[in-house]
């Protein structure tokens, strides 16, 4: 048996920060109902890549599906009856999703519960390093249409960082990878782990650009 190494210094570093934070750190959410939410899990998978350092596993949904077509997420979804907690419903999505094996990632931190209105969902995020990454690809094309390992270094480039201002009103943080707009939940969560993570560069807060327009550029 492979005796297990220690995560290097700046994954250290990352899950030792997000030890005293709230849901704040994130993104404002309202408080979830006491009834009629549902449980959900994502997996916020790190790894190290010796071209370009700190990645993070990120996909996009199909344009066919009738919840966040189109959208880039973390892989995960609704908890299972049969899943071993918050972990154990990252990992299963993430291997359903992407192909991520279980036995190369490494869950270190679970971070505080955020309620979606929107969906309904009360999700906990799992910070988790890939200590042996896997090969991944989408598993189902009807669920994923892109799976990608993005450099850290690419999303904390003040080039690729704007806001997105939502036909309903809603403004809030956006990031640009190749070929994908990162915007709404899942840009609210990289958007604290890049200052958790000491990777935070100034940038133009004052660029908000219209959400759909965004989108466009990028396809």
């Amino acid at each position: 048996m492979t005796e297990a190494t220690e995560p290097p210094d700046w994954m250290q570093r990352l899950a030792k920060a997000t030890e005293q934070i709230d849901a704040g750190t994130f993104m404002r959410v309202p408080r979830a109902p006491s009834e009629g939410v549902r449980k959900a899990s994502v997996l916020m998978l790190f790894g190290e890549d010796e071209n370009h350092g700190p990645d993070v596993l990120l996909l996009r949904r199909s344009d066919t599906l009738g919840s966040h077509p189109g959208q880039v997420a973390f892989p995960g979804g609704a908890f299972d009856e049969t899943d071993d907690g918050p972990v154990g419903t990252a990992l299963r999505e993430a291997y359903e999703e992407t192909g991520v094996l279980a036995s190369g990632v490494r869950p270190l931190a679970l971070l505080p519960e955020l309620y979606v209105p929107v969906s309904g969902f009360v999700v906990t995020p799992v910070l988790a390093y890939w200590e042996q990454p896997s090969p991944v690809a989408p598993v189902d094309p009807a669920e994923t249409a892109a799976v990608a390992r993005v450099p850290v270094s690419h999303l904390a480039d003040p080039a690729n960082r704007f806001r997105v201002r939502h036909p309903a009103g809603y403004v809030g943080a956006a990031f640009s990878a190749p070929g994908m707009l990162v915007w709404g939940f899942t840009a609210g969560l990289i958007n604290g782990l890049i200052a958790l993570g000491g990777w935070e560069q100034p940038w133009d807060a004052t660029d908000v650009r219209d959400l759909e327009l965004a989108l466009r550029a990028t396809q």
